[in-house]
């Protein structure tokens, strides 16, 4: 071993263990500072985040001013993953984003693409900080693991925000511009990086692998320094710049990876060709086509990548683009024409044939057909008279009417849309975590491998041996793509998200997402879900001296006072038929069971046969009664007057039109389809025949839903709960995934993890189906990003050299890097072919005979 290999073999073992401190040693923290009870920190954005791992305290308001000193993709956007936030960053302005850090530990950041990283650590709060910081009250709060976020909106440098600027539609132009002008931008540097190497590579390579007679000039190392060293200053720009930004903030990436690769050529060269004496004249090649051709593939990758990207964030565009602009509205009785965020609630709009509603209310006067497709995904025209809700964004089709707004701004339903498809495309899906682990240690894993690289072939490899040690180590940096790991999962959430959201299905995070495509069960609650919940009286049969009409009337007076389904049905039962209501007195409501009341005199109860046998009641003479309208899929609700049996009421809720299609598409992809209710077991096994539903979970109390989830999950299985109502909540939380029709509760849609705008059970087949689509996306991007990465660096490294004589060109690893990246971004793009599943037509009545099976109950209820 000579002494230049020694000296090699320690520089390349201190060069590593350099590194190794570069990357993973202690760094240098900032405390933000406290103003006005506001721990407040601003981040410089040019290539990395300055200062990129910031200490706060917890429980005080934080504030990240983030200035953003450049353009280009990269940067445009950052995310904060675990508040489900994603934030826009202007190029050359300021954003601010504030959270309260409600628990302790690390709270990640990132760039758009996932290869910018930022830390905040959120330290334990001290006596002195809780004394000094008055409580925060953020607007708009969204809550995540423990930490309270909001963003605001972009605002120009030294420039107070405006209401204009803070709009969404405003940050989606600016986006939009930003790209624009970045592939302008690229498309410059790509055609001056073509035409000055493209005589040099040409030159070479008709020399070098043909042998064929190529002009001197062409070969001269001076004339190729001229034609390639504007391809390395000008095309290569925004490359060396993010890259040596980023190795100045102790962090790599992508870009730093080419930095050097190219650097190391260009510089090797320049000295070949400015100082040759320097080098053996065995190793006095230069590689200036290398790095120009280098620097022109990637870019052109890049500029194809960034024309692809801007189609994963189509849907919250397509989402921006259908806000009204103007509305039309009545002040003194006269019609202006105003701005549409100018609106405010308890205006009178006005809305002729063909406009746009501009924000949510109801309508007072007139009627029409409304397409609100673009909210529930639903193609057929909704029929709207006064009374009936309306909501912005969605077009009015034929008739003419005048609403009262109740909803305007942030909180319509488009602007809650938008956020909420915001915030799950902000979302990490932890299979995303694998990514990011592997994605930590990748950058300086690949330098490392590239020094080694250098040094075998320096020590071991054949003449000459400096040179090959040089080609191998440029393309193991070369043709490393983290990116492509970095994209793999953030691509396909975004573009799987957004088609969501044109469904008419809300998901609420990635994680949700992700756990969708894993079950094997859903859980389906009878009312509001597979039928309309909206029951009617249908029978009523009296026994006794108390006739039909006059039971109907003391039913429906003791009902008048009960917010139940059930009751409610039987009051409009009562009114359809001209009955007049008693007054009552000494309601009483026995949860699951019934209710009871006095009635002119008269105690009255009515509900479960339970409530009955509870006061002495025998009810045993119409139970043949009962049975029977349970069998025809009724409700059967005994009465009894005075202490006596006075007769039984049926109220029944019919089946949604598409509720037995979408069982049917369920149990076609493989799943488990299980119907809850509080019903007794007869009306829920008629129930569930008409649907096709095998298994029944019958009189299961509201309190007990959350149990039965439990009961499920215990026996290994992964469910999936749909639900509407407020008694639904807690087993919408219970389960891995809680699906709330949109046409429900608040609180139930606050419990789910995936809200169905429509209130048509097909979302819930279009929610799994999406989810798994989405997953067989992420997990192709991945298998792309990993086995090329895993394939590419050995192969760059040059371990076939030894059997084949081959080694790769740099060149070659250009090419396949911006392959790769490209590869990934076209493969997230495909999800947008998505279209949700078409469940055959099925009637209930073909659904009959379905053997039903129905479990044993926890307990009783009136209705489910």
């Amino acid at each position: 071993m000579s002494v230049a290999d020694i000296v090699v073999i320690v520089a390349a073992a201190g060069l590593v263990a350099l590194l190794a401190w570069f990357f993973f040693g202690p760094k240098k923290t900032r405390l933000a500072d406290m103003r006005d009870g506001v721990q407040e920190v601003e981040i410089t954005v040019k290539g990395g985040y300055s200062p990129n791992l910031i200490r706060v305290r917890q429980g005080t308001p934080v504030r990240m001013v983030f200035d953003r000193r450049e353009s280009g993709d990269c940067t445009s956007r950052v995310v904060f993953a675990d508040l489900a936030l994603s934030k826009s960053l202007p190029a050359f302005g300021k954003a601010t984003v504030e959270f309260l850090p409600e628990r302790t530990g690390r709270l990640g950041f990132a760039c758009g693409m996932n290869m910018v990283h930022g830390t905040v650590l959120v330290e334990p709060a001290t006596a002195d900080d809780d004394a000094g910081s008055p409580p925060a009250s953020p607007a708009q709060p969204a809550v995540r693991d423990g930490q309270t976020a909001r963003d605001e909106r972009p605002v120009e440098p030294d420039r107070p925000a405006t209401p204009e600027a803070t709009e969404p539609d405003a940050t989606g132009d600016a986006e939009e511009t930003s790209r624009r002008a970045e592939i302008t931008d690229l498309s410059r540097r790509v055609l001056v990086g073509t035409v000055l190497s493209a005589p040099v590579a040409l030159a070479v390579m008709l020399h070098d692998f043909f042998a064929l007679a190529v002009p001197g000039l062409l070969l001269n190392p001076w004339f190729q320094l001229a034609l390639i060293t504007p391809v390395m200053f000008y095309t290569g720009w925004p490359i060396h710049r993010t890259g040596w930004l980023s190795l100045r903030h102790r962090a790599a990436e992508m870009n730093a990876l080419i930095t050097l690769g190219t650097t190391a050529a260009y510089g090797y060269s320049l000295v070949a060709t400015l100082a040759p004496g320097l080098l053996p004249s065995a190793v006095r090649d230069v590689y200036y086509e290398a790095v120009g051709v280098i620097l022109t593939l990637i870019l052109l990758g890049r500029l194809f990548e960034a024309k692809a990207k801007a189609g994963t964030g189509q849907a919250i565009r397509k989402l921006l683009g259908l806000r009204a602009t103007t509305a039309r509205i009545l002040r003194d009785g006269t019609e202006i024409e105003v701005p549409a965020q100018d609106v405010t609630p308890g205006d009178v709009v006005v809305v002729r044939p063909g406009e746009k509603i501009p924000v949510d209310g109801v309508i007072v006067h007139g009627r029409s057909s409304i397409d609100e497709s673009m909210v529930t995904g639903e193609s057929i025209p909704a029929t709207k008279e006064p009374g009936d809700t309306v909501v912005g964004a969605t077009v009015n089709q034929t008739g003419a009417f005048r609403f009262e707004a109740t909803k305007v701004g942030r909180d319509t339903m488009l602007a809650q849309i938008i956020r909420l498809v915001e915030a799950a495309q902000a979302s990490k899906a932890p299979i995303q975590r694998v990514a990011d682990l592997v994605a930590g240690y990748f950058v300086p894993a690949v330098i490392f491998i590239a020094v080694t690289a250098f040094a075998v072939w320096f020590i071991a490899g054949p003449a000459p041996a400096l040179t090959l040690g040089l080609v191998s180590a440029v393309a193991v940096l070369i043709i490393a793509c983290p990116c492509a790991l970095g994209l793999a999962t953030p691509l396909s959430i975004m573009v799987g998200t957004g088609k969501g959201a044109e469904a008419g299905i809300l998901i609420r995070s990635a994680e949700s997402l992700e756990a969708a495509h894993r079950l094997d069960t859903i859980v389906l609650d009878k009312t509001g879900t597979i039928t309309k919940g909206q029951p009617t009286l249908t029978d009523i049969v009296a026994v006794g001296a108390i006739g039909e009409g006059e039971l109907l009337r003391l039913v429906a007076s003791t009902e008048h006072s009960s917010e139940h389904p059930l009751g409610q049905a039987i009051v409009r039962g009562a009114a359809e038929r001209g009955v007049t209501l008693a007054e009552v007195r000494d309601f009483d409501s026995v949860t699951g069971h019934g209710v009871r009341a006095t009635v002119e005199g008269r105690r009255v109860l009515v509900g479960k046969a339970a409530l009955l046998l509870d006061d002495g009641i025998d009810p045993t003479s119409l139970q043949g009664d009962a049975d029977r309208l349970s069998g025809e899929g009724k409700t059967p609700i005994f009465v009894a007057v005075d202490d006596e049996l006075a007769g039984v009421v049926a109220v029944a809720d019919t089946v949604k039109d598409d509720s037995a299609a979408a069982v049917a598409e369920l149990q076609r992809l493989g799943l488990d389809v299980v119907m809850i209710t509080g019903d007794n077991r007869r009306t829920a096994e008629a129930i569930a025949g008409q649907v096709g539903i095998a298994r029944v979970l019958a009189e299961v109390l509201p309190e007990h839903k959350a149990a039965e989830i439990r009961r499920l999950q215990n026996q290994g299985k992964r469910v999936g709960m749909v639900g509407d109502g407020i008694n639904d909540a807690p087993a919408l939380a219970q389960a891995d995934v809680g699906f709330a029709i949109g046409t429900g509760t608040d609180v139930a849609i606050e419990a789910a993890d995936i809200t169905l705008i429509s209130g048509a059970l097909g979302g819930v087949v279009t929610a799994v189906a999406l989810s798994r689509a989405t997953m067989r996306n992420i997990r192709q991007n991945l298998f792309l990003a990993f086995v090329y990465n895993t394939a590419g660096i050995p192969l760059a490294a040059g371990i076939l050299y030894p059997f084949t004589g081959w080694l790769l060109s740099p060149i070659i690893a250009a090419a396949a890097m911006a392959l790769s990246s490209l590869s990934v971004v076209g493969n997230a793009n495909r999800l947008r072919r998505f279209t949700p599943p078409t469940p055959a037509t099925v009637s209930p009545s073909a659904m009959a005979g379905a053997a039903v099976q129905a479990d044993s109950p926890v307990s009783g209820r009136v209705a489910g």
